[in-house]
């Protein structure tokens, strides 16, 4: 199991999205994903994989996951390991343009 960290832009977006009537879905799909990341970051649910655009703070590897496919604008949350070990730390949760 991970222990997930998120960023005060994270804490912000889930804010939004939670409190958003009409995101209640998309909230409950990010909330169920980053579960999913705590227990298994390569769970084939995710779709994780490197998203090499983006680094971590001190160059780590940051990789996307799906909290939501097939679906117009789906949530994406992007994470990287550390800093410690057995540490996830999420950076971002965004719609998919």
């Amino acid at each position: 199991m991970f222990k997930i960290i998120q960023t005060n832009l994270v804490k912000e977006q889930l804010e939004v999205l939670k409190r958003n009537k009409g995101l209640e879905k998309r909230y409950k799909a990010v909330v169920k994903s980053i579960k999913l990341l705590a227990r298994n970051p390569r769970h084939p649910g995710l779709h994780t994989h490197e998203y090499s655009s983006l680094q971590g703070p001190n160059g780590e590897k940051v990789f996307e996951v799906y909290a939501e496919s097939l679906t117009s604008a789906a949530y994406r949350i992007f994470w990287y390991y550390g800093p410690e070990r057995k540490q996830i730390t999420i950076i971002s949760i965004i719609p998919h343009p």
